[in-house]
């Protein structure tokens, strides 16, 4: 008779309670991608070095390909998908398109999570700031420059429409 080994995780997933069982050495990403279909989440490096497959787990960023998906057995898991339906990430998807700061695109996502997230904790952040809060995201195409205006512009921005708006 062969042993289940699989686990049943519940994770609050995009706002949604998702009831699964897994395999314990199945990673997030993997299930994200495979099991949810959530693609946004990629993988690059599958060592935590590039970024691509960072998420918000429990509202902080997070290595997608690093952690297993028995880790996050209740906990909040956000994927861009999730951030974009939120529209709490529409204006810096569109500084980085305005900007071109997406070229080929495979970046972006982890590019997206980490700038939402430092924009969370720090809404006026410097240029030097922006740099050391992406300093865990790889990009290939951009140089970077254009994804940190495209931060910078965002921040910009944010501060005039709560200054308008308060």
């Amino acid at each position: 008779m062969e042993q289940d080994l699989t686990k049943e995780i519940t994770v609050t997933v995009n706002g949604e309670t998702v009831r699964q069982r897994v395999e314990p050495r199945l990673s997030l990403a993997d299930w994200l991608r495979d099991r949810l279909g959530l693609t946004a989440t990629h993988l690059g490096c599958e060592m935590g070095a590039c970024g691509a497959c960072l998420v918000m787990l429990n509202g902080r960023p997070a290595h997608a390909c690093l952690t297993l998906a028995v880790q996050v057995d209740g906990e909040m898991v956000e994927t861009l998908e999730g951030l974009r339906d939120r529209g709490v990430i529409a204006d810096l998807q569109a500084a980085f398109h305005e900007r071109n700061a997406l070229q080929c695109g495979f970046c972006t996502s982890g590019m997206l999570a980490t700038a939402h997230a430092l924009l969370v904790d720090n809404p006026h952040p410097d240029r030097s700031e922006i740099r050391d809060a992406l300093s865990g995201n790889y990009c290939r195409c951009t140089g970077y420059e254009a994804i940190v205006d495209a931060i910078a512009s965002t921040a910009a921005a944010r501060t005039i429409d709560q200054g308008t708006s308060g």
